[in-house]
């Protein structure tokens, strides 16, 4: 049982049993994120099943010769595609719906794109692995119940992750724990029979794998839109906000950039090499905004160099957002990159280089070249502005020359008044755009801004001026760069480290039934040799001895001694139990690796002799007390106290 708090998208968890499960958020709770991904869901799952129809009418289509039936066939598919279309659109509006990622507060910023989270279907991990546990590992499944479960509930967390630091690290700890599965149950050569679904996160198409790669992917997908969700939702009204929402777009660019790099043959399309390098984009892109928008919070100086030097930082931001922009329209990302998407990047990329002329504008109208300016520094500053000065002008002209300052300026501040004309324009064609309310005001006093800067210039008595203003050179002092994630892996205990070391006992192995060879206190004169760390392995085994004769074989490795389980001790531990039986006879339970029966065995151990009689002598052989067999510790003897498994190399030990 658990209770659950919900405020603005996050999610508090209160757990009362004593169970220490991960658990994500609430997903009935009424959250605007979270009736999104369950219409998501809801989409995704009416998508499938008109696919499903659609197949099987164009299946139905190539096998039948009736005429009627085809008639009938053809007809059913025109629904069936009609009904496709019209869902597409549904996802396109979900993706359109930017307003539920943003930040609660009233603020007066530009809404921000978030990639909203892929969906999945439930996966039932509990029969296939107590099969494969029994069958591959000789050990009852059922006594793994609750590691699987554990397993189920992290995964079922992930979700619905919250929208924060802990969301991200559960998805984290999640991402983590699957190379440890796949080493343990998902064998190259036989599979498991669990097939895990993701659906697209743009067109709602499911894609279906047995093998954990797409699951990885997905999961590192799930994580670079919760990072973008973290940075949408940020307070862009204080430093400590748009720090955060940098840092977050940064780090969801270089998650998707290690996640094209990394899986380069998934066959989700949201996950295709094209698709991510527009997402990057279109991370950096809103990272670079935030960064404007950070120098930009405490005010801009009305002087000269600083608004020409805003101009120049948003004319970088313009850069970025028609790159996206061009991205987003190539084929085939335009048919599944919402509408609305290039729509928002066409507007801002208008939208900043208004701004950009508009604080040229500025600088050149309301700050005429006096006294006590520095002449060579404007004169510095403006010919880094532009790349083409205008016909016949010189920066020491603009700037000396009343005419030709007023000139150029008023040229600047009618690009800027086209370019908020042009930004209204696109925004009233795209009806996903009528909600937004937020951003039609924010353009609108944008554009009156610039006509009120205008008519205050204007004279009228002047001649009409045909002169066109030059573009303005991008720069920033702060560019906008991925960054590497640090969360996407967390250290973690192996859910099903009770199999033994992931070294040995991992799917890629394989090994006989556990066996039981039985070791009397009479036999005392013969043995054989132990070495490693965890599990410990037989070897150079005397064929003569009673324990090669009840089936003990060079290469074994000691599973069990007794009731103790011993995979995961080393040979000091496993001396130690066998001293321990004194008289009685001792049990021990072997395996016997089958891909590595001939296996060779390291000649550089050093060797702890017992119960071998005058069969190895060598320099690494450690000196024992011994009575009247030389080379060997008597049963009825105290044993001696031995040093660490690390004093000796490979710990090794002769029995």
């Amino acid at each position: 049982f658990f209770l659950t708090m919900v405020s603005a998208g996050n999610c508090v968890l209160l757990t009362l049993s004593s169970s220490s499960r991960s658990q994500g958020c609430n997903p009935f709770a009424q959250t605007g994120r979270s009736k999104l991904q369950n219409k998501r869901a809801s989409l995704n799952q009416q998508i499938i099943k008109q696919m499903r129809i659609r197949a099987g009418a164009e299946n139905l289509l190539k096998a039948t010769s009736n005429n009627k039936v085809k008639e009938m066939v053809l007809l059913e598919l025109s629904y069936v595609n009609s009904n496709l279309q019209l869902l597409m659109g549904q996802l396109e509006g979900l993706n359109s719906s930017v307003d539920v990622y943003q930040n609660t507060q009233d603020t007066a910023n530009i809404p921000l794109i978030a990639l909203g989270l892929k969906e999945t279907k439930e996966v039932d991990f509990s029969t296939h692995f107590k099969d494969f546990i029994l069958q591959h590992y000789s050990e009852d499944g059922n006594s793994y119940e609750e590691e699987i479960a554990d397993l189920m509930d992290l995964r079922q967390a992930c979700r619905t992750p919250s929208r924060n630091d802990a969301g991200v690290e559960l998805l984290a700890k999640y991402f983590s724990h699957l190379p440890l599965i796949e080493s343990r149950f998902f064998s190259p050569t036989h599979h498991t029979g669990i097939f895990f679904t993701w659906y697209d996160s743009f067109t709602g198409v499911p894609v279906c794998q047995q093998n954990l790669s797409l699951e990885k992917a997905s999961i590192f997908f799930n994580m670079a839109a919760l990072y973008s969700q973290i940075g949408t939702r940020s307070d862009r009204q204080t430093i400590t906000g748009l720090e955060e929402a940098i840092a977050s777009f940064q780090i969801a660019a270089g998650t998707l950039n290690q996640l094209k790099e990394t899986y380069t043959h998934t066959p989700s399309y949201d996950l295709s090499p094209a698709m991510l390098s527009m997402l990057i984009r279109l991370m950096l892109a809103q990272a670079q905004e935030c960064l404007f928008e950070k120098i930009a919070l405490p005010g801009i100086r009305n002087q000269f160099c600083p608004l020409m030097k805003m101009a120049q930082e948003a004319a970088k931001v313009t850069e970025i957002y028609d790159q996206v922009h061009q991205s987003m329209i190539q084929m085939p990302i335009k048919d599944n990159v919402p509408l609305f998407w290039s729509t928002m990047a066409q507007i801002k990329t208008n939208h900043y280089r208004s701004m950009a002329h508009f604080f040229v504008a500025s600088a050149l109208l309301d700050h005429q070249l006096g006294p006590n300016d520095d002449e060579d520094q404007q004169e510095k500053t403006l010919s880094q502005v532009y790349d083409n000065i205008p016909e016949g002008r010189t920066p020491l002209d603009i700037l000396k020359k009343q005419d030709e300052r007023q000139c150029v300026g008023k040229a600047h501040i009618r690009r800027a008044i086209q370019g908020h004309e042009e930004a209204l324009r696109i925004y009233g064609l795209c009806p996903s755009l009528n909600s937004l309310e937020l951003l039609h005001g924010i353009l609108k006093a944008s554009h009156q801004r610039s006509l009120n800067k205008y008519s205050e210039n204007e004279k009228e008595d002047e001649f009409p001026d045909y002169t066109e203003a030059p573009d303005i050179v991008p720069k920033t002092e702060h560019k906008a760069e991925m960054e590497v994630p640090t969360t996407t892996k967390v250290k973690v205990a192996d859910f099903f480290q009770r199999l033994g070391p992931l070294s040995v006992f991992s799917s890629k192995q394989r090994w006989t039934a556990p066996r039981t060879v039985r070791v009397k206190p009479e036999d005392r004169d013969v043995g054989f040799n132990l070495k490693g760390d965890a599990p410990v392995q037989v070897v150079s085994l005397d064929p003569l001895c009673p324990a090669a004769a009840d089936g003990l074989k060079e290469g074994d490795y000691i599973v069990a001694v007794g009731e103790t389980d011993c995979k995961w001790l080393g040979v000091t531990e496993v001396l130690r139990l066998l001293r321990d039986a004194k008289d009685e006879e001792i049990e021990m339970q072997v395996v016997t690796m089958m891909d590595s029966m001939s296996s060779k065995l390291t000649k550089k151990s050093s060797f702890l002799s017992w119960g071998l009689k005058n069969k190895l002598k060598s320099a690494s052989t450690l000196s024992l007390p011994t009575d009247d067999h030389s080379g060997s510790l008597p049963w009825n003897k105290p044993c001696p106290t031995f040093p660490s498994s690390s004093s000796y190399n490979n710990d090794s030990a002769l029995y």
